[in-house]
């Protein structure tokens, strides 16, 4: 890795990836002496002056028209395409991430051009067509399973994904590896569990796939039967004034925060104001904010999906409940918050992420996965 770069690429991003994103140009910065980054949207705007890097902006902008989204995202491709093949001198390896999978034609060029590729994957892509693409799905999960098929490797963030996202057929090329670490001095513990007012949250994308609805759907039983809590609603997203609605329907919206887009540097802030954060995802990978929320001592209830099940063992470093149904929710929420050790569980879920996502950890887990392809 001394003399040549690594790439990346990823689909043109919104600001909830620009801390994955940035974590991976961290740890590859540390392993080559300049990283190549092929993205668009907030990715560029928040990379653009970044000295470690080479960057190549691709514009994008989004359409109602299924023609024209499909022309644009074919435009994307040849952009990106292009950049590759300007880079071709340089860089030894491309790593795909977000949204890389269906980039069928800069990850067909890279392999043209002999350099090795890898696919990072964030979560279930196949998934995500469901619920993101509606009409595009087939489409798109036929583009993701081509990715797969084209790709030297693929990363993922547990070996137990394997089934769950079907890659069992993709297991002789499957390596393990993630993008996360934690500047534990910023999310740590500044208002001890008990000390904090009785609140619970969410915090992250407004999206469909988050469940996010059907935790808002959810905020009257759990009101009614906790008259003394809050509840602090973080992020942005197209789901925005759908849950703002289900709030004013359900009665609670003066209990409830609608808070828009936190920033990383409030983050810490804002988890140390809870005692419970809620993630009812229908699909992860291994998502930053269950993480972050442990190093600031705030016990998560998640669903058991993606990689959340190989951090989160029930009663021990947080809280599983088994669907994210609005009952299952409510329900969940007064377990969690009833039970008499939620401070060591609290205590537990803090501990693991400092044994487990330290930035020397992850940068020699990905120093072993490249040197060991070479």
């Amino acid at each position: 890795m001394a003399n040549k770069s690594i790439g990346v690429i990823t689909f043109p991003i919104n600001k909830n990836g620009i801390m994955p994103l940035s974590n991976l140009i961290d740890v590859m910065s540390r392993l080559c002496p300049k990283t190549h980054l092929i993205t668009g949207g907030e990715g560029y705007n928040h990379f653009q002056n970044d000295p470690r890097l080479a960057i190549y902006n691709v514009n994008h902008t989004d359409s109602h028209c299924i023609l024209k989204r499909a022309l644009k995202f074919l435009v994307i491709q040849l952009q990106m395409a292009k950049a590759v093949i300007t880079s071709r001198h340089d860089v030894a390896t491309w790593i795909f991430f977000i949204g890389g999978s269906s980039l069928i034609i800069p990850l067909m060029t890279a392999k043209i051009i002999g350099k090795k590729t890898y696919l990072l994957l964030a979560g279930s892509e196949k998934k995500d067509a469901d619920t993101a693409y509606y009409l595009f799905s087939f489409p798109m999960k036929l583009l993701i399973s081509t990715g797969y098929s084209i790709a030297d490797n693929i990363v993922i963030y547990s070996a137990s994904l394997t089934r769950t996202w079907d890659l069992t057929m993709y297991q002789d090329k499957l390596l393990i590896a993630h993008e996360h670490f934690f500047d534990l001095k910023a999310l740590t513990v500044t208002t001890p569990l008990l000390d904090r007012p009785p609140a619970i949250g969410y915090i992250g994308s407004l999206s469909e796939v988050k469940g996010v609805l059907n935790f808002s759907q959810a905020l009257p039983t759990i009101l009614n039967n906790r008259q003394d809590l809050h509840v602090l609603i973080g992020g942005d997203g197209q789901l925005r004034a759908v849950i703002a609605a289900s709030l004013q329907e359900g009665g609670v919206t003066a209990r409830v925060d609608l808070l828009g887009w936190i920033s990383h540097d409030d983050l810490p802030g804002y988890l140390n104001q809870l005692r419970l954060l809620v993630l009812p995802s229908y699909t992860e990978g291994l998502p930053n904010i269950m993480l972050e929320a442990m190093a600031c001592g705030t016990p998560v209830l998640a669903t058991p999906v993606g990689a959340i099940p190989d951090v989160i063992i029930d009663g021990k470093t947080g809280f599983i409940m088994d669907n994210n149904s609005q009952e299952c929710i409510a329900e969940n929420v007064i377990r969690a918050l009833n039970s008499p050790n939620l401070e060591e569980i609290a205590d537990a879920g803090r501990r693991f992420v400092e044994e487990n996502f330290t930035f020397e950890r992850t940068v020699e887990k990905w120093k072993k996965i490249l040197q060991s392809i070479e």
